[in-house]
């Protein structure tokens, strides 16, 4: 049931949706809450919005879409289209048997992303001039990865600078390779954290050796603006879309 303090207005589309934000999953219990910060958050603008996680604890999404009165809008918190994107939530729609459900894009890359990303690098105390890496998870999908490639172009484009990029799995080159390849300039090495919320991952980057890290990008508003878009993009009637089909 949708949460009665939101009142959308009579034609807008969310009102025949649940929207559920799903994420990957972290021990961390500090990871866990940012996921619900901000899943309240974009609650607050369209009304209850559920979390789902594809590892590490539940609930999985195919166990939240099955009970639901009306069609779910998933909408994957991750910041590049990788297996998980491409494959798990694809796989619980069906183990759900919600042919009715709509999985949105992922969140990047985008600008919005990238203008979090440079507010989370000034509260780490970067400066123009000093060397940028972006660490990001890694994926064994080269598109995702590619996409990475795309953030640290966006990235750039707001700092006025060359910006590495570094994975902190699977893909290559790895943080410490590029935070390396960045040292070679002379010039202190800031990393850029390419996550949605703190967890292991986030954590290595803290032992990689830069002079600064930054945080997740977490909870801002532009996340959350982000979020609500996908939405209204994944079920706007002028896009043609079918069933669980990726949008």
């Amino acid at each position: 049931m949708r949460d009665n303090h939101v009142r959308l207005p009579h034609g807008d589309r969310l009102r025949g949706v649940s929207p559920v934000l799903v994420a990957h999953g972290t021990r961390n219990p500090h990871g866990v809450n940012v996921i619900a910060e901000i899943a309240e958050a974009v609650g607050a603008r369209i009304g209850l919005t559920r979390t789902a996680f594809v590892d590490v604890l539940g609930p999985t999404p195919s166990e939240v879409i099955a009970d639901l009165d009306r069609p779910a809008v998933l909408v994957p918190a991750f910041l590049a289209s990788g297996y998980h994107v491409r494959k798990d939530l694809p796989e619980h729609v069906a183990l759900a048997g919600r042919p009715d459900t709509v999985v949105t894009r992922a969140l990047g890359p985008d600008p919005a992303i990238a203008a979090v990303a440079r507010l989370r690098l000034a509260e780490a105390g970067w400066e123009p001039g000093d060397a940028v890496v972006l660490a990001a998870a890694g994926s064994s999908d080269e598109s995702a990865c590619g996409q990475v490639y795309l953030a640290a172009r966006q990235l750039e484009s707001l700092i006025g600078g060359r910006v590495e990029v570094g994975f902190i799995t699977t893909a290559q080159p790895s943080v410490p390779e590029a935070i390396e390849r960045a040292r070679r300039s002379g010039r202190r090495v800031v990393v850029a954290s390419y996550l949605l919320a703190p967890g292991l991952f986030h954590q290595r980057l803290e032992t990689y050796g830069a002079d600064a890290v930054a945080a997740p990008l977490g909870p801002d508003p532009r996340i959350v603006d982000l979020i609500v878009t996908r939405m209204r993009a994944a079920i706007s009637p002028y896009r043609r879309t079918s069933v669980a089909r990726l949008v």
